[in-house]
């Protein structure tokens, strides 16, 4: 966990201040939560529950997946566009320089690239699932991660952080907004309908609604509103075992017994092509009223 993470963390039972304290997160109150000698810290209150968390199984098909290097265009560009706004940061540096969010940070990979464009920002990875959060904690050198949980209040400080990146994740928009600074950028990569359409009937996996977009707008249009969207999609050759391991990191795999999937990808083409498409879309927050 690293210090400099941990100045915009607060406690999630009383909000307030947390402190490294030997191998913990402690604030006034005297509540804490360890840090895993993986070191993440886990911040999920003890009725949380993670029943939706990515398994240790999906958490390694996503390491491996995304380590091949198959979506380095939707990092590359994410990371691109977070920098591009990054000099109006000058001179709104907060105390211990600029922090990047990644809600649902997965496996750290995206927060990994934005900070590779940012030499004097700190990560911080939050994400529901343990497993991920071990992944994200060796990401990057500046990163830190906690688990928690998006649909609660986050366990970060008011205004404290300059831009959260939210990559195929859960939205909590009033959240976001209160932990974002006023001159801050949300920006959020999602699928569009086009995404994995050769597999989709062929492996029965779940499909992207055509009207995502609109939806997801409409779910932040009362803290944010959009600034500029774009759309990036690429076609690529996959092999049957790539395939099983794209569908074992994602949400379909929740659904769809490992067995049966292997069935199905037996009787796929190999290699396949295969259509990766999303929409990358920046928010600045609205004004609080008064």
């Amino acid at each position: 966990m690293l210090p400099d993470i941990v100045e915009y963390l607060v406690c999630p039972l009383c909000g307030a201040d947390l402190a490294v304290a030997e191998r913990a997160l402690r604030c006034p109150s005297r509540h804490s939560f360890d840090i895993a000698r993986q070191g993440y810290a886990n911040l999920l209150p003890g009725d949380a529950r993670t029943g939706t968390a990515d398994t240790a199984e999906m958490v390694r098909a996503r390491d491996s997946f995304l380590g091949a290097g198959h979506f380095a265009p939707v990092a590359d560009l994410l990371a691109q566009r977070v920098s591009d706004g990054g000099g109006r940061f000058a001179s709104e540096r907060s105390v211990g320089g600029r922090c990047v969010l990644d809600a649902g940070a997965g496996t750290g990979y995206y927060l990994g690239a934005v900070l590779d464009r940012l030499p004097e920002a700190v990560g911080l990875a939050l994400d529901i699932s343990k497993y991920a959060a071990r992944r994200a904690a060796r990401a990057h050198p500046r990163i830190g991660a906690a688990v928690a949980d998006l649909w609660r209040p986050l366990p970060v400080r008011s205004g404290s952080v300059d831009t959260i990146i939210n990559v195929f994740a859960p939205r909590n928009a009033a959240e976001f907004r209160r932990v974002l600074r006023p001159s801050g950028a949300l920006h959020v990569v999602a699928p569009t309908a086009r995404h994995l359409d050769s597999l989709v009937d062929s492996l029965g996996l779940l499909s992207v609604d055509e009207e995502k977009s609109e939806r997801m707008e409409l779910a932040l249009g009362g803290n944010f509103e959009p600034t500029s969207q774009e759309n990036l999609e690429t076609a690529v050759s996959l092999s049957r075992d790539d395939v099983a391991t794209l569908v074992g990191m994602g949400p379909s795999a929740h659904h769809i017994p490992a067995e049966e999937l292997a069935e199905r990808a037996a009787k796929l083409p190999d290699p396949i092509p295969v259509t990766l498409s999303f929409v990358l879309t920046a928010f600045r927050p609205l004004r609080q009223d008064g």
